[in-house]
């Protein structure tokens, strides 16, 4: 019985990774894992708070929760 080999290739599309949904400083452009502090402003915004290990700047972003329901 012959022997069939499939080779598959390593350059699979994928998509963009989380980590570049998450921001970069603005000062120094170095890039940013994780918020130190978050707050629910309203039922439907979370506010997060970044601060640079690098160069210490700090700053805040708002963002839009989405809710979703199952049927």
């Amino acid at each position: 019985m012959p022997a069939i080999a499939e080779v598959l290739s390593t350059n699979v599309p994928r998509p963009a990774p989380r980590g570049s949904d998450l921001p970069t400083c603005p000062v120094c452009a170095d890039s940013m894992v994780a918020a130190e502090a978050s707050a629910y402003l309203t039922e439907s915004v979370v506010s997060y708070l970044w601060t640079c290990d690098t160069c210490g700047y700090g700053f805040v972003t708002k963002h839009l929760v989405k809710r979703f329901s199952c049927n």
